[in-house]
């Protein structure tokens, strides 16, 4: 692999952005944690994240991320966001974004291992925002094939000290069900979930 390509899965995140409604904000998330505010909060600090770990910019911003906090959120946040999600598909472009090592959420980790994170956190957070506004979703069977082989390293018994703080604990999914369905639950969703539930 010489690129990663994070295009699709950031123009999908923005178009689910652009959806969503100020009534919205203060509705629930798949992540119990959050309200849909403090997820559009903390998507755009890993947009930035991100970006920088691509371009091995370590600073503050490739930290250990803050909770996210729709406080937070900047006044622009709907063409600022946008135009950061374009920035990150474009860094993650550069072959050189892959090659050594980086850092990302205070991790030390190589840039391939980055990619496959950023991929993930792209493809389930928009799902998180798509359940949580009631739209529609759908992956790329390549996007969702790099999301699934990051999170699967850490999805058996063996790996639960592993989870503590990227996911919660695994939802078991029938065999049957849509692959997305089973990245879903294993990053400790259940792809059940409605705003009525939450």
């Amino acid at each position: 692999m010489t690129t990663i390509e994070l295009g699709g899965a950031a123009d999908r995140m923005s178009a689910l952005l652009a959806a969503i409604t100020d009534e919205q904000l203060a509705g629930p998330t798949p992540c119990a944690e959050y309200r849909l505010g403090d997820l559009v909060e903390h998507i755009g600090g890993l947009a930035l994240a991100f970006t920088q770990a691509a371009r091995k910019e370590l600073g503050p911003d490739t930290g250990p991320p803050p909770a996210g906090d729709a406080a937070r959120l900047p006044a622009d946040w709907r063409t600022a966001y946008p135009a950061q999600l374009g920035e990150l598909a474009e860094a993650w472009r550069d072959p050189a974004a892959l090659a050594g090592m980086t850092r990302v959420g205070g991790v030390d980790l190589p840039g391939e291992v980055a990619g496959m994170v950023a991929m993930n956190e792209l493809v389930v957070h928009g799902w998180d925002v798509a359940r949580s506004i009631g739209a529609d979703y759908s992956v790329r069977a390549a996007e969702l094939a790099a999301a699934l082989e990051f999170v699967e390293q850490f999805s058996g018994p063996e790996s639960e000290a592993d989870r503590e703080g990227l996911f919660g604990p695994v939802v078991t999914v029938d065999p049957g069900q849509p692959p997305l369905d089973r990245l879903i639950g294993l990053s400790g969703r259940d792809p059940r979930w409605t705003p009525s539930a939450g």
